[in-house]
């Protein structure tokens, strides 16, 4: 079948498939170092506990017939060396049904991560990590030509990012539909970037100008994802650049970099494919063609989600993340809250007392620390402290159990910190203070050198002790 094939996109498809496996190599290593301390046994959520509530129907996974702490790390760790392998052309080295087990298991590794991680894997780039994953093992390797179906889902599905996003917006917070979101999205994102100060800073029409631009990025470019090249190229690039001004502005996990590889499925690099290998072999044109008929079929789902007012954002539909609903930030914070975890050595708190301040790796805490740049890495926990600044509701499962931690001078918790300032013997309190944070003024930075100035709001958690 001519029409089945796609040679002049085989560079496309190995820059799309290298990038995927380095996004998965990043998860498996979060996943595996950040782990015992969030979902061990031991944990903040632990999975022995999630798993005697929930079975196979609502969490597949391999923990299912077994979980250790040990086992989880082979897990974590076996898919890390897989994403590696992948990574450096692995897939191209195997035969054509030996590539498609490795990214299979890729798959199956990370969604029997994802469907047991609960609060701390509650984000869309996990679904979407998994969507992607599986579109990976159909798209072939070099001894085929690309297969033309897969590359249309590849497009589907980052329409569905793009478009669905933009939707979100539209139907959501005014500030996106009178320009003025980014006036306060630059200081209030959940992890500020080392350029984040600078963007708030610009001027208000550049505001207008990127938030119009961000328009045009979700709502019209997709379209163009499906008509005839060169446009659907030129679409695509436009989209990758949005997505490396996202990277620049903040700190968002792999989210644009998982969106950058997926552009590839449309944006045609030159070069001249190879003269080889395009034939692909009946049973996989077989199996491609039922892959597609699946996930047309659970398109249904998330195509009316775009179309309904009551639209989902971060949805699945299915607990294989097969075919899902993507969107994020439909509402702005005006203004940042921090929660400041805080200890004592002191036996009785008192008036006077004094209280030292635990530092977190990316969250705003020091006041003239400069914003670090952690993406494509996933911060979980500081993620969520973001969360829990906004309502306690988000952190009343985990907060006390993190602060128990702190008291006990838990090693796995204490390395998803930066700073622990009871180094020598855990504190006898801690509390938790929660604080109204924004980026200091040009003004500020050159007389003090700092990037945050920050007023204290009230009590967040009260002082507990051993």
């Amino acid at each position: 079948m001519e029409w089945f094939t796609a040679p002049e996109y085989a560079l496309s498809r190995l820059v799309l498939l290298r990038l995927l496996a380095a996004v998965y190599l990043l998860g498996f290593v979060a996943a595996a170092r950040q782990f015992r301390a969030l979902l061990g046994a031991r944990g903040l959520l632990p999975i022995p506990r999630y798993l005697r509530r929930n079975g196979w129907r609502e969490a597949p996974s391999l923990f299912q017939w077994h979980y250790s702490d040990r086992f989880f790390a082979a897990v974590a760790w076996g898919g890390a060396a897989v994403s590696a392998g992948l990574c450096a052309g692995l897939g191209d080295a195997v035969p054509l049904w030996a590539s498609m087990l490795l990214w299979a298991l890729l798959w199956v590794l990370y969604l029997s991560i994802v469907n047991v991680g609960q609060t701390w894997y509650a984000f869309g780039w996990e679904s979407l990590l998994l969507e992607a994953g599986t579109l990976a093992v159909f798209l072939g390797n070099a001894a085929v030509a690309p297969p033309w179906p897969v590359l249309l889902l590849v497009r589907w599905l980052l329409f569905r990012v793009e478009f669905g996003a933009g939707l979100i917006k539209l139907r959501g917070d005014r500030c996106w539909r009178d320009l003025s979101c980014l006036k306060y999205h630059h200081e209030t994102q959940p992890m500020p970037g080392p350029f984040s100060w600078y963007f708030h800073h610009l001027p208000m029409p550049l505001h207008r100008v990127e938030v119009a631009a961000n328009h045009v990025a979700q709502l019209g470019l997709p379209v163009l994802l499906f008509a005839p090249q060169p446009v659907a190229s030129v679409a695509a690039a436009a989209m990758v650049v949005t997505q490396l001004w996202l990277v620049a502005s903040g700190n968002f996990a792999w989210l644009n970099w998982l969106t950058v590889a997926l552009a590839f499925g449309a944006l045609r690099l030159p070069g001249a494919p190879s003269p080889h290998g395009h034939r692909a072999p009946l049973w996989f044109e077989v199996l491609v063609l039922a892959f597609t008929a699946l996930v047309l079929a659970l398109s249904w789902w998330p195509a009316r989600n775009l179309l309904s007012r009551g639209q989902l954002m971060n949805y699945s539909f299915n607990r294989l993340h097969l075919v899902n609903t993507y969107g994020a930030f439909g509402s702005i914070n005006r203004v940042r809250f921090e929660v400041v975890v805080e200890g004592t050595a002191e036996a009785v708190p008192r008036v006077g007392t004094h209280w030292s301040e635990y530092g977190f790796r990316g969250k705003p805490g020091e006041l003239r620390r400069r914003p670090r740049q952690f993406a494509p890495y996933h911060l979980r926990l500081d993620w969520l402290m973001w969360f829990a600044a906004i309502s306690p509701s988000y952190a009343r499962p985990w907060f006390p159990g993190l602060l128990d931690r702190l008291l006990a001078g838990d090693r796995a918790t204490l390395r998803l910190l930066r700073h622990n300032p009871f180094p020598g013997e855990p504190p006898r309190h801690v509390r938790a203070v929660l604080y109204r944070y924004r980026f200091s003024t040009p003004a500020e930075r050159r007389a003090d050198g700092s990037w945050w100035h920050r007023e204290r709001v009230g009590t967040y958690y009260a002082a507990v002790g051993r």
